[in-house]
Formats: structure tokens, sequence, C-alpha cells
């Protein structure tokens, strides 16, 4: 059976490392000594050379705190829903090296986006993004490495339009990573996550504007019957700590 467990994603660091205090290599380090989290997540565009001497070096150093990998979170590689099918073609081509490293690494799954252009026809969406992922998908069962979709615009915040993605693929790799921003006018996470989590393979957290909603959101994933990685995305050491904390209370009743 699958555990539950904390993972730290490199995103909620992004300013440290932008402004040069850290480099990725740094990452199973800082999740182990400053936050005592077991996994990490990583970002594509913070990996400064990728060569194998490089990802040896992260495996070594990963190895050497106790850390599990868990995921890389995929920018700047294309939209899983691109109009145009040479867009497609190469948006499943892109990935390809991020599945590679994934699976060296150890990473269970790798992050995608999948928007679309506005005001693009749902339907036509659902058929562009189908096969897309259908491609990458077919890469990706080589290596057994998931190939996740988080809610970052465009159809992909729409959870019914998500929902028919996912079973039109039906792929035992192809799943959700519901990231857990603050609700909003034109967002309800709640409703979102509630819709998403049974295809979750992954859970991108964020700490909620109120504790009861954090609470409500933990117990939700329980309840959908969801195990396996929290990362921790919300911005900020004190953020990290506190969701750590949350996690620790309503996941775990430590």
């Amino acid at each position: 059976m699958i555990k539950d467990d904390i993972s730290l994603a490199q995103w909620a660091l992004v300013k440290e490392i932008k402004e040069g205090k850290w480099k990725t290599l740094d990452l199973p380090k800082i999740a182990r000594e400053d936050f005592d989290i077991n996994g990490i997540e990583f970002v594509n565009t913070l990996f400064e050379v990728p060569t194998l001497s490089y990802l040896d070096r992260l495996k070594q150093n990963a190895a050497d705190y106790g850390i599990i990998m868990v995921l890389i979170m995929v920018d700047d590689e294309g939209d899983g829903c691109a109009s145009v099918k040479e867009e497609r073609k190469q948006f499943a081509i892109n990935h390809r090296k991020w599945i590679d490293i994934a699976h060296y690494l150890g990473c269970h799954a790798i992050r995608t986006n999948c928007r679309g252009a506005e005001n693009i026809s749902k339907k036509e969406a659902l058929k562009w993004a189908s096969e897309t992922y259908q491609m990458l998908l077919e890469y990706a069962h080589g290596a057994n490495v998931k190939v996740l979709i988080e809610n970052h615009g465009g159809v992909s915040n729409d959870a019914d339009w998500m929902l028919a993605l996912m079973r039109e693929v039906d792929h035992p790799l192809f799943g959700t990573y519901p990231d857990w921003r603050e609700p909003s006018p034109d967002f309800d996470n709640y409703s979102y996550l509630q819709k998403t989590a049974p295809f979750a393979k992954g859970m991108s957290y964020r700490n909620q504007p109120t504790e009861e909603l954090t609470a409500k959101m933990i117990d939700l994933c329980k309840k959908a019957g969801y195990h396996g990685w929290y990362g921790i995305e919300s911005t900020g050491r004190e953020a990290i700590k506190q969701g750590k904390s949350l996690l620790n209370k309503y996941l775990f009743g430590k």
C-alpha cells in the first residue's frame, strides 16, 4: 500500500534559488536539515545542466540525506493542448528527456501543463489533449513514469473537462496533480479537488486562508482514497513550516 508522506516543492523556495542562495544540488540537504521533510519535488527550469555526472551528484546527495526524489515539474516545454498537430507532437518529444531524467533519479512522475488557447473549444481541446497525452504516455510506459496535469489555467482549470480527459485517455500512468491554490471568484478549489482527487497521483499542497479549510481539504483527500505525497508549495520558509505542521496535525494526527 502507498503511504502518505510530505515532500518539499522546489518552487516554494524559488526566490532563494533565483537570488543565488543555493542550487538544485543543495535541495536534499535543505529538505532534511532545514525542514526534516522526506521528499523533494524539482522544477525542470531550475536544473543547472542535467548531465549524467550532475544527475549522479544529485542522486548521491539525496541518498546522503535520506531523501526520496518524488517528481519533476516540467515547464517551458509546450502546451499539452496545442491546436497545431506539429506542436502537439513536439510537446511529447520535449517531455521525453524529463521522463528519462525522472526515471534515472527514481521520481515516480513528471508534472505537465495543459492550458489551450484563449476561448478554445472544449470539445476540440479534449481531442487535441487526448492525442498529445496518448503519444507521451506511450513513451512513459517503458519507464513506468506517471504523467500528471496540474491546474495551471485554461482548460486544466475546468474540473469537468479534466475528468473527461482522464476518462478519454484512460491510462494507469495518467493522472491529475491538483494545485491547492487559494479560492477565488472564478475558482472554487474545494470543488476542483473534490472532482479530481479520485484521479490524483500527487498533491500540490498550499496552506489555505483558514486552518478550517486546510483541514477540510486534507479530509477530502483521505475520503477520496488518495494516498501518496503532499508536496508543500506554499511560498517561503515560514509557510513551509506551517504546512508541515498542518499536514502532521490533520493527515497524521500528530
